[in-house]
């Protein structure tokens, strides 16, 4: 896979870490975990949205765009991220927020991932829960065009073809740190959303046969349609990067018993999951995806899904930022 081939740009922090959780690991009573560090690719405090938009930016300039269009749910670590890169560039960036959660915290709705997507400029417009929110992007690249700008649409998460670009990148970054340091992985475990990440993963290590499974942990969507969605978005990034056929359908794996009451809402095992990282390595996850995706990991090793001795790798995704918007949602200590 030459993915010179295909315009990019250059701004992510890469090769991220890759890091031995030995506490985790000792607290949980074994296997190996291992973390890939996502949350430092340095855009706009890191996440895994950088590595996609490498790609999705390069493509919006060499079409000549001169505008970008996002959308998101309020707390986006993507609308942040594609903020920033917008703001180096120069463009303007009109940020779709759709309210999936309807809390009225105000720090929930102006703190976290709001705050820094102000910070960058960039104009932000709220849509009710279950809005389309792909109408409502086509509906403003209309009317900016109208006015004589050249829009390019970024999907939510940055999750088409293209985008995924950006985890194909990251599977072989991945095999390359795992064959230079002797590391045989048995697993690779991360939050699976808007089926980006997940699409670039298995069409990376399917179309280098490495044989490393790799599991989504859900965060939104029932198993059999996150599935559906990370598949036929696989298909489609294999067909792009010209091996069609790459990825079959059994290698395409979500676990979607970790959403608890629904997007945007931790649940009690996503908080814990937070506390424990954040104990036992000093590592900070966020309440959306990265703490879902280690909630099902850590509950997956006490019900003993993965052998004593295997090696996992944990990809995180970032997502720190949005802590800020949820103090509420923790049983923390006041103090003096």
């Amino acid at each position: 896979m030459h993915l010179a081939r295909f315009p990019r740009l250059h701004f992510a922090h890469l090769s991220t870490p890759l890091e031995p959780m030995k506490n985790l690991s000792k607290a949980l009573g074994g296997p190996n975990i291992w973390i890939k560090r996502d949350d430092c690719t340095g855009l706009a405090g890191g996440g895994n949205k950088t590595r996609k938009l490498e790609f999705l930016m390069a493509d919006a300039l060499q079409k000549g765009a001169d505008t970008i269009i996002t959308q998101g749910a309020t707390q986006s670590n993507h609308a942040r991220q594609t903020a920033a890169i917008a703001a180096k560039l120069e463009m303007p960036c009109h940020i779709l927020l759709e309210d999936r959660t309807g809390m009225e915290d105000v720090e929930y709705n102006y703190n976290g991932n709001v705050l820094l997507d102000q910070l960058y400029n960039s104009p932000l417009k709220k849509y009710p829960a279950g809005t389309d929110m792909n109408a409502a992007m086509e509906e403003l690249a209309e009317q900016l065009k109208a006015d004589g700008k050249k829009p390019y649409i970024i999907p939510g998460g940055g999750s088409n073809e293209i985008g995924a670009l950006g985890y194909v990148n990251a599977a072989i970054e991945l095999l390359h740190q795992a064959n230079t340091t002797g590391l045989k992985i048995d697993h690779v475990v991360h939050a699976t959303g808007s089926a980006g990440t997940q699409a670039g993963l298995v069409t990376g290590f399917s179309g280098s046969n490495s044989l490393i499974p790799v599991l989504g942990i859900g965060v939104r969507a029932p198993k059999e349609l996150q599935e559906n969605n990370v598949f036929k978005l696989a298909e489609r990034t294999a067909e792009y990067l010209g091996i069609p056929g790459a990825v079959k359908r059994e290698q395409v794996v979500a676990n979607c018993d970790y959403v608890g009451e629904g997007y945007g809402y931790p649940a009690p095992s996503t908080l814990e999951a937070i506390k424990m990282f954040a104990q036992t390595e000093g590592i900070l996850l966020d309440p959306v995806y990265s703490g879902k995706g280690a909630a099902g990991l850590i509950d997956l090793v006490r019900k003993g899904h993965f052998n004593k001795d295997d090696n996992i790798v944990f990809i995180h995704t970032g997502g720190a930022q949005a802590l800020f918007g949820y103090r509420s949602a923790f049983d923390l200590p006041s103090y003096n």
